[in-house]
C-alpha cells in the first residue's frame, strides 16, 4: 500500500505517474532506506520540510543508491499534488533544491506549453547546486539544469517524456517568441528587473553616501567648533599676555628715604 499511488490520480502521459520513472530504478526506490524511513506517509506539505533538508540533486550513485532527491521526486508522483502548489514551490527562491525537485516534475508531467511557461523564467537563476552521480559530486547551475530539463532526453538518470520543440508551438500559435536578455541589451531595450536591481543599488548608495556626509558635516562642526573654541580662549588671554609684554622685568625702585641724623652728623 505504500508504494501505491494515490487514488483518483490521474494518468500522465497515459499511465501512472509513478511508471514515469524506469522499473529497476523505481525498485531500487522502494527498498532504500530513506523511502521507507522518511517519505512514508509524506503529504504535498511535509516534503516541503524533506526537500529543504536535501543537499545536492542526481540520480544513482555508488552501488546504483538512489538518491534522496530522486525519492522525493517518485513521492511527488505518488501522490500528485495540484498544479498550484508546485507553482508555489517554484516561487520559494530561498530553497533552491526544493525548486530545482519542482521543476523536474513539472517537466515530467505538465503539458509542453506550461513546461516553456513556467521553465523558462528559471533561467536567469545562476544559483550552484550540487549534482551527484556514479563519478561523485560536481558543480551545475540552476540555469543549466533547467536547459538540460528543456533539451535533454535524461536527466536525473530518467527518461524525459517528449515534448513539442518551442518553434512549433510558436508556429502554431500556442507559444509566444521568446524574448533573449542579451538582444534586448544589444538593442538598447531595458530590462525591469534589471532596473529594479539598479534602482536598489542606486539607493543603497545614495543612502550610503548621505549617511557619510552627514558623519563628514557632523566632524566639521565639531572642528570648527574646537577651532573657535581655541580662538576665543587665546583673545581671552591676549590682553594679559599683552600686559605682561610690557611690564619692565627689573626690581621695582622704592621712594627715596631721607637721610637719617646719624648720616648728617658723619658729614658735619
Amino acid at each position: 500500500m505504500a508504494n501505491t499511488t494515490i487514488t483518483g490520480a490521474q494518468a500522465v502521459h497515459g499511465q501512472n505517474p509513478q511508471f514515469l520513472v524506469e522499473t529497476v530504478v523505481r525498485n531500487r526506490i522502494y527498498e532504500s532506506t530513506f523511502w521507507k524511513e522518511h517519505c512514508f506517509a509524506l503529504t504535498a506539505e511535509s516534503l516541503i520540510d524533506k526537500a529543504i533538508e536535501v543537499r545536492f540533486i542526481g540520480g544513482v550513485y555508488g552501488n546504483q543508491r538512489p538518491t534522496e532527491f530522486l525519492c522525493l521526486l517518485l513521492k511527488l508522483l505518488q501522490i500528485q499534488p495540484e498544479k498550484e502548489i508546485l507553482v508555489e514551490y517554484l516561487r520559494a527562491e530561498e530553497f533552491k533544491y526544493l525548486r530545482a525537485l519542482a521543476a523536474l516534475y513539472i517537466r515530467m508531467t505538465f503539458r509542453a506549453v506550461d513546461i516553456y511557461e513556467l521553465l523558462e523564467p528559471l533561467l536567469k537563476d545562476y544559483r550552484k547546486l550540487r549534482l551527484r552521480d556514479m563519478s561523485g559530486y560536481t558543480l551545475v547551475f540552476m540555469d543549466e539544469f533547467i536547459y538540460s530539463l528543456l533539451t535533454e532526453e535524461r536527466v536525473c538518470d530518467i527518461i524525459m517524456p517528449r515534448i513539442a520543440k518551442r518553434s512549433v508551438l510558436e508556429e502554431n500559435g500556442e507559444l509566444g517568441p521568446r524574448k533573449s536578455r542579451l538582444l534586448a541589451a544589444m538593442e538598447g531595450e531595458s530590462d525591469p528587473e534589471l532596473e529594479e536591481k539598479q534602482s536598489h543599488s542606486d539607493r543603497s548608495s545614495r543612502s550610503e553616501s548621505r549617511s557619510t556626509d552627514r558623519s563628514r558635516s557632523r566632524t566639521s562642526r565639531g572642528s570648527s567648533r574646537g577651532e573657535r573654541s581655541q580662538s576665543s580662549y587665546s583673545r581671552s588671554r591676549s590682553p594679559i599676555d599683552g600686559c605682561s609684554r610690557y611690564v619692565s622685568r627689573s626690581p621695582s625702585r622704592s621712594p627715596s628715604r631721607p637721610p637719617s641724623n646719624s648720616v648728617i652728623r658723619k658729614r658735619r
